[in-house]
């Protein structure tokens, strides 16, 4: 049994017009970009007076930073790895430090006798 639904299936704003209906297009232009792994993507852009295409792009397969010279593309962003909360302690205290901090404290809990 048919619905009656004689809208069904398409969306707002279409109809069988196209672009006579919508209006025309921008002008475009498109630029390539190149990333360290030497994928290239192209997007397009419209073209204004005045306006110029970005420095740089985001590689939709890498996700590296992508540039227009081809061949000398922008570095990848540098990841630092995780650290932990020692290893930071680390970097701000030295051994002789540490050994201050842990005589201090276990003299502490002597002098209030809940350890020996």
């Amino acid at each position: 049994m048919a619905s009656g639904n004689a809208i069904r299936g398409s969306r707002v704003g279409a109809g069988p017009m196209g672009e006579a209906e919508r209006g025309d297009t921008a002008p475009r232009i498109r630029v390539s970009y190149w990333c360290a792994n030497g994928h290239e993507t192209r997007p397009s852009f419209a073209q204004e007076s005045g306006v110029e295409p970005p420095e740089t792009w985001d590689c939709p397969r890498c996700g590296f930073p992508a540039g227009t010279d081809q061949d000398n593309p922008p570095a990848p962003p540098r990841n630092e790895p995780y650290k932990t909360h020692l290893a930071y302690v680390k970097e701000r205290r030295s051994d002789a430090d540490g050994e201050a901090i842990l005589n201090e404290a276990l003299e502490g809990l002597r002098r209030r006798g809940l350890i020996r």
